[in-house]
């Protein structure tokens, strides 16, 4: 039997074990595994519609959606503002390319900079491709500005991460699934341990550090949240070092974990609380993606300061869809939403009654261990090995009683809503989840 036929077998049988789906669901799902490449492995549910915070399958069931599209949709499915900006602007203008001007990229970008309070923005289209477009811009910069020698730019990153999956970003991945089999992989990179300010320290003296890449908080690696002054001290390190504090906000930024942006720390101001706060690590160069769209169309950008920034010259670094009409236009109404709706003080508020429920229920039963996180990006790891199928279980039980999550790790459970979502509709989420604990058998 070939690997792809037991790869099909056990992907089979593992979701005959754990669900039964009706004929309408298996069809999509066997037309998906029959031409699709087996990048991903789903959890067995078919969806078509979204609104909110809530998901529907083929069959017209009604789930609570709690991963948000990795945090894409922290504005909520098929948020009114995000979608008619996202179909005035595809019925008047949707490309043009950089060769020419547009009537919407400039307001979007005074705009986008004023808001997170920086000189400049690059438009681009992903996280992955916003994350390589900092590693370019940090390596130009210590090339023409600090004078490090050409290609002998180090940067400094931590184990553990995910920044995306290209060549260069999967090359200094500690996860096998990642980088194996992938090489060759261009150097660069020194890695340490996250949340280690004395490995940090150690990496930033050695010769030709140009910048320190880092997630404030780790997401696909388990909601693994650094301690309360590591991203200051970081900070403060980069200063002394010069070199440029990067912080790759695709997943954790925009009102996700209770701030603007996670490098804010634990702020309880009412403003949008971007900058001016004790606790801010002001970055050098700040990577955005996922909500700031609201997960309605591809928009990531970068944003550093003119001394960085302007490194970068006409014909040295692009994208054809890159800050198009549709992605200015959609991003301006997706950062308005955050602000309009109180998005910052709902996440921070309901996380806070989220994990104080998830320790009581851990408290009540051993098959959870602990709940980490912040605002409404949050994970409890199960008690059981990362090689284990209980994590995965565990979610398709959620998804029985109403509720979507997926596991990563192997044994960890990222719970991450839709940042609209009420305290009422947090609470019933809560029960569903009690509830599938008290129900579960390993």
């Amino acid at each position: 039997m070939c690997v792809v036929e037991l790869y099909r077998l056990s992907i089979f049988v593992l979701m005959q074990s754990t669900t039964t789906l009706s004929s309408k669901s298996q069809a999509y799902i066997d037309l998906e595994d029959q031409h699709g490449a087996h990048n991903y492995h789903p959890l067995p549910v078919v969806l078509q519609k979204g609104e909110g915070v809530y998901v529907w399958d083929v069959e017209g069931k009604r789930y609570f959606d709690f991963l948000s599209a990795y945090s894409a949709v922290n504005q909520g499915h098929a948020h009114p503002k995000i979608t008619q900006a996202l179909i005035d602007q595809a019925q008047t203008l949707a490309l043009t390319s950089r060769a020419f001007y547009n009537n919407c990229l400039g307001e979007y970008e005074k705009f986008v900079t004023a808001y997170f309070g920086f000189d400049k923005v690059l438009p681009m289209n992903t996280g992955a491709e916003a994350v390589e477009t900092a590693i370019k811009l940090c390596r130009k910069w210590a090339y023409e500005k600090k004078g490090i020698a050409e290609n002998q730019a180090q940067i400094v990153v931590c184990e553990g991460n995910f920044h995306g999956r290209t060549t260069t970003i999967v090359s200094f991945s500690s996860d096998p699934d990642s980088n194996q089999n992938f090489g060759p992989y261009p150097a660069g990179f020194i890695s340490i341990p996250y949340d280690d300010i004395a490995a940090l320290e150690q990496a930033m003296a050695q010769p030709n550090v140009a910048g320190f890449l880092v997630e404030p908080i780790q997401g696909e690696a388990g909601v693994y949240t650094p301690s309360d002054d590591f991203m200051r001290q970081a900070r403060a390190l980069c200063t002394q070092h010069n070199a440029l504090f990067i912080a790759d906000e695709v997943q954790t930024g925009i009102a996700r974990t209770g701030s603007l942006l996670a490098v804010c720390g634990n702020c309880s101001c009412e403003s949008k609380c971007e900058q001016q706060t004790a606790t801010y690590a002001r970055p050098d160069i700040l990577i955005l993606g996922k909500a700031l769209s609201g997960g309605v169309y591809p928009v990531s950008a970068v944003l550093a300061d003119d001394a960085i920034m302007m490194v970068i010259k006409p014909g040295q670094h692009g994208s054809t869809f890159g800050g198009n009409p549709i992605a200015a236009k959609v991003a301006i109404a997706a950062l308005t939403a955050v602000e309009e709706e109180s998005l910052i003080q709902n996440a921070r508020k309901l996380g806070a009654i989220f994990r104080e429920e998830m320790q009581r229920i851990i408290d009540q039963n051993d098959l959870l261990l602990k709940v980490r996180g912040k605002g409404l990006l949050n994970a409890v790891v199960v008690n059981d090995s990362p090689d284990s199928d209980t994590a995965w279980r565990l979610c398709v039980a959620l998804k029985e009683n109403g509720l979507l999550a997926k596991p990563t790790h192997g044994n960890i459970i990222r719970f991450a809503p839709p940042l609209v979502i009420t305290e009422t509709q947090l609470r019933e989420c809560i029960s569903i989840i009690e509830k599938t604990v008290q129900q579960f058998t390993k």
